[in-house]
């Protein structure tokens, strides 16, 4: 998506048009999910998918076309039906609805796209929330307001309701750089997305269990920063790719030497309750919204009374993921990690982890499906 956008930046500081499409809603199964994005430019090349296929093809033909005619902006539908998904090898059966914006004139894009980008660097967020679809009329389609973190905006849908209503969606949103589809009743669609710094996870300790974290943490685009009273736990020799390895006298401090942020996920994992006490005591007072404390339960218990005990307000350490991760037995270091970045995972997408198994329902309809076909066939 940051590659999309900044491509769009680039080509519009220089007067070049191009159309970036965005997956703005989805219903069933798909390859991608909103938010995605795929720039097309003027000859024909691109940057950012949509998820592959003729899905992909199809979009990227209705930029080219638009290219070609000076269109406008455009709200398209995809049914994934059974012989797109065989044909494109895909296991999908859902819907997709994108919406094609033709980048002409550059004043109007560049306030926003460069906002956007400051904020990839900076880690302020902002929201942004722009009209997609409009049945009844209301709000300019491809209008745009804008959220910054101050509570500040810029620009307008074009209609004082439909600000209101987007500039609430995208406070929910920008913080994690999420996204989210409102639509009105009366036929008005704003796709609010949130844009911020890449996800972040700081290990407070780089013990075994920090280490296999960070090997999935890098492995799923995460940026990583290691904090640590040991040089040889904290170094670049064992996370070359860490954004920094920090050596620190003790566990109140380090810390302050990262840009934590909302969207920044802090594990702690040290190798000892003492030196957790401190550890955890300095990352609640930090705007992470998740903090994850490694151990068993009884550990944890302790380290809650003496936080309590010296005014540590309850509800801070309510919020903590204390034992880190989610139940699925996991014992060696791989497995614990695997845990962690599940839990992780699940906090950014608001998803509580459980077990995706399908219905009974979907299970019988299958066998039916497949027993009356076969009757059918003799």
């Amino acid at each position: 998506m940051k590659e999309a956008v900044q491509e769009a930046v680039r080509l519009a500081d220089q007067g070049q048009p191009c159309v970036l499409a965005t997956v703005v809603r989805t219903k069933g199964s798909t390859p991608q999910k909103p938010g995605a994005k795929l720039l097309v430019r003027k000859d024909g090349s691109g940057v950012g998918t949509l998820g592959g296929g003729c899905v992909e093809g199809d979009i990227w033909y209705a930029a080219k076309e638009i290219l070609r005619h000076q269109g406008g902006p455009e709200f398209k539908d995809y049914l994934l039906n059974e012989e797109i998904a065989a044909r494109d090898g895909l296991v999908c059966g859902g819907t997709m609805y994108f919406f094609l914006e033709p980048i002409w004139d550059p004043g109007e894009f560049l306030p926003f796209g460069h906002e956007i980008m400051e904020s990839y660097e900076s880690g302020n967020p902002v929201g942004v929330a722009t009209v997609v679809r409009s049945d009844s009329g209301r709000g300019k389609i491809g209008a745009r307001i804008l959220l910054r973190a101050d509570g500040t905006t810029y620009g307008t849908l074009g209609d004082p309701d439909l600000d209101e209503m987007a500039l609430v969606a995208a406070s929910g949103v920008s913080d994690l750089g999420n996204n989210e589809h409102v639509m009105t009743h009366d036929g008005v669609e704003i796709f609010v997305e949130g844009f911020t710094t890449p996800p972040t996870l700081v290990l407070v300790g780089g013990g075994h269990v920090a280490k296999a974290t960070y090997d999935l943490a890098c492995l799923l685009g995460y940026r990583v920063y290691v904090v640590d009273d040991r040089p040889q736990f904290a170094n670049k020799e064992r996370f070359p790719k860490a954004e920094d390895t920090i050596v620190v006298p003790d566990y109140t401090q380090g810390l302050d030497q990262i840009p934590v942020n909302a969207n920044t996920y802090i594990v702690v994992a040290t190798r000892g309750h003492w030196f957790d006490d401190l550890a955890l005591e300095a990352a609640v007072k930090t705007p992470a919204k998740y903090i994850g404390l490694l151990g068993s339960r009884r550990k944890t218990i302790l380290i809650y009374q003496r936080l309590v005990q010296q005014g540590m307000p309850p509800d801070r350490l309510k919020a903590v993921h204390a034992p880190v991760g989610l139940d699925i037995g996991a014992l060696e270091p791989e497995e614990l990690a695997v845990s962690i970045m599940s839990e992780i995972i699940g906090f950014r997408h608001a998803k509580s982890g459980g077990p995706m198994k399908m219905d009974e329902k979907y299970f019988k309809r299958a066998v039916n499906k497949a027993l009356t076909a076969e009757t059918a066939s003799d």
